[in-house]
C-alpha cells in the first residue's frame, strides 16, 4: 500500500506533456495542409490539435503563421463549392421536390449552410451543402 502511494504521488509531481499540432511554415487560407505543412511543438492546448492525423487533409480556413499552434477554428473541412460556381438547388416540403439552379455566392464545404442566388427569380436563398455539391433549400 505505501508503494502505491509513492507512485501515485509521483505521477502527480510530474504531469504528463502532450504535444500540439503546429504550422511548420506559413499557410495562406484555403490552402489544403499536407504532412510538410505541420509538425508537432511541446505544449498543450485546449483549442488545439494533439494528432497530425485530425490536421492533414483540412483546409486553413485562416493564414496559419509558422511555429504557431493551429487551433480548432483556423481549420475545416476542403470547399466542394466555390463562390460563382453554378450549384443544383434542391427543395422538398410537404411531398413537393423542386430542383433548380443556382450561383454560389460563397465557398462552401459539406454541411456547411451557404448563400446561393435562384438563377430563376435572382433571390438569395440559404442551403446545406450535400456530398454530391448540390444544394439543400430547407424553409
Amino acid at each position: 500500500m505505501r508503494t502505491l502511494g509513492i507512485v501515485s504521488a509521483t505521477i502527480l509531481a510530474f504531469p504528463a506533456f502532450a504535444d500540439t499540432v503546429v504550422s511548420a511554415r506559413t499557410i495562406r487560407p484555403n490552402h489544403i495542409i499536407t504532412e510538410m505543412d505541420v509538425t508537432f511543438a511541446a505544449g498543450e492546448l485546449v483549442t488545439g490539435f494533439a494528432r497530425l492525423s485530425d490536421v492533414i487533409g483540412q483546409e486553413s480556413r485562416v493564414a496559419l503563421y509558422a511555429g504557431r499552434p493551429i487551433l480548432v477554428g483556423d481549420i475545416g473541412p476542403p470547399a466542394i463549392i466555390t463562390r460563382n460556381q453554378i450549384v443544383g438547388l434542391r427543395y422538398y416540403a410537404n411531398g413537393i421536390n423542386i430542383s433548380t439552379e443556382g450561383r454560389a455566392l460563397e465557398r462552401g464545404a459539406v454541411g456547411d449552410r451557404i448563400r446561393v442566388m435562384n438563377l430563376g427569380s435572382r433571390a438569395t436563398i440559404f442551403g446545406q451543402v450535400l456530398n454530391d455539391g448540390t444544394i439543400q433549400v430547407r424553409n
